[in-house]
């Protein structure tokens, strides 16, 4: 497994333009909070369902992603906790609100973060590193938690 470090610097290499870095800013948290409603729409098994509407598809994710996370850097894993609560909170809210249409928020939110990620790609001009590997989609968080470790001088 390649290492934390080897993760982040990989991904940079293809995130090096200020706006295309900016871009990434506001599209990769979209993007997750808007993966998060996806998997919240899907319903659960009914032996799961009576559990209660925080128990889906997205917190399952979570905790595949947290575990993986913590394979990569604790630290970062750590960090990233109360990240993830508040994406899930944003899409309880979401829910509670639109109920089952939390898909449609779910898919404008993520078809527009998309499109703004290309247009940063497109200025960048480099691909997107997901192209290259698909676990690139779970490093870009890493790599904004990254900036806010380094900034308050965190290791990880």
């Amino acid at each position: 497994m390649k290492s934390i470090h080897s993760w982040l610097d990989e991904y940079g290499e293809s995130h090096q333009n200020a706006t295309n870095k900016t871009i990434h800013w506001i599209c990769v948290p979209s993007i997750m909070i808007s993966l998060l409603g996806l998997l919240w729409a899907i319903p659960v098994p009914q032996a799961f369902a009576n559990v209660g509407p925080l128990l889906n598809w997205a917190t399952i994710f979570i905790v595949a992603a947290t575990l993986y996370y913590l394979a990569l850097s604790p630290q970062l894993a750590f960090g990233m906790l109360p990240v993830v609560a508040g994406m899930l909170a944003v899409n309880y809210l979401i829910w509670l609100a639109v109920g089952s249409y939390i898909w449609l928020v779910a898919l404008v939110i993520f078809a527009a973060a998309w499109v703004g990620q290309f247009v940063g790609h497109n200025i960048e001009g480099k691909k997107p590193s997901f192209l290259k590997d698909v676990q690139f989609l779970l490093i870009g968080p890493l790599w904004l938690m990254s900036f806010i470790y380094r900034s308050v001088g965190i290791k990880y």
